[in-house]
């Protein structure tokens, strides 16, 4: 077993689409690396939704894992708050002279994380809302271009409320930004499984077969029992939206899995881009072929990012 001490990187991050298998590839490599997972996926942190989110909590045997199951379903979980989670989890795990693994597909959670976000929570402010309500659009759009200069969402310049909002977390920003402490020094390490388009959907299309075989559609009907509202489970992703569909009696099962297994596969390609976009913006991804061996891909690479090798 190796020790954290040993390796160049201190922090492994196994990402890929959907289906790609790195749940699995990660527990491999911390099994060998005496590591620890952390969840990078913005879907898995909710309790009672693990057939949609494909937790495969089997997988990962006697290795411990983080940021699954720390939220009640129907509850609002935001990049703010994942990014905070996985700095407490990489201290706590990096005390135990352990390696953190942080494995998933959430682009902007890993993007968050690798490219350190500088989020903070900015409450309402009504002392400032009410110095804003006297300033006509034009105005309000003005003083945003100047707190934010390299503002890109210009969704926020077009209604008045997204304005003021956007104002009012731009100062909050800029005020707390002189108090934040430095973040968390991370060398990572990032490996990335990789398919061919073909044999992803056809991972897809099985695994969405296995997990309505164990229950998935009953697992929304639970969820929706329980008090979770159809339109929150709409938005927690593509399982729950369909399926809701489909108790709805909006579509037939039928037309629900085809329907399904279709959009799976356009997310899987969405995934993909957002990677490559990381890419582009200077992260080092090592990718790894789906099709042969990729744990022994992997820990070559970690071979021989490691000085003196594994041993």
């Amino acid at each position: 077993m190796v020790a954290r001490k040993d390796l160049s990187f201190n922090l492994l991050v196994v990402l890929g689409p959907t289906a790609s298998g790195k749940t699995r590839l990660g527990v491999e490599l911390a099994r060998r690396l005496n590591g620890e997972i952390i969840s990078a996926d913005s879907r898995q942190v909710f309790r009672g939704m693990d057939l949609g989110t494909g937790k495969d909590l089997a997988e990962y045997g006697d290795i411990p894992h983080h940021l699954i199951d720390i939220a009640a379903a129907g509850e609002e979980f935001s990049v703010f708050a994942f990014q905070r989670a996985f700095y407490d989890a990489f201290a706590a795990i990096g005390q135990r002279g352990r390696l953190p693994l942080l494995v998933g597909g959430t682009g902007l959670y890993l993007d968050a994380v690798l490219r350190g976000y500088r989020l903070v929570e900015v409450p309402p402010d009504p002392a400032l809302r009410t110095r804003l309500a006297i300033l006509d659009d034009a105005a309000l759009r003005e003083r945003l271009r100047r707190l934010k200069p390299d503002l890109h969402n210009t969704t926020d310049l077009q209604d008045r409320e997204r304005l003021i909002r956007a104002i009012e977390i731009a100062s909050g920003e800029q005020a707390a930004a002189l108090e934040q402490p430095p973040l968390p020094r991370l060398t990572p390490l990032v490996l990335g499984v990789r398919w061919e388009r073909a044999e992803l959907r056809r991972r897809i299309a099985q695994r969405l077969h296995a997990r309505l075989d164990q229950g998935l559609v009953e697992e929304v009907a639970h969820l929706h029992a329980a008090g979770v509202p159809w339109a929150r489970l709409e938005f927690y992703g593509l399982e729950y939206r369909f399926i809701a569909q489909h108790l709805q009696g909006a579509l037939t099962y039928d037309a629900m899995v085809r329907q399904l297994t279709i959009a799976i596969g356009q997310f899987a390609k969405r995934q993909e881009t957002f990677f490559r976009r990381m890419e582009r913006q200077g992260l080092g991804i090592h990718w790894l072929d789906g099709r042969t061996d990729a744990l022994a891909q992997a820990l070559a690479i970690v071979h021989e990012a490691t000085p003196g090798g594994l041993g």
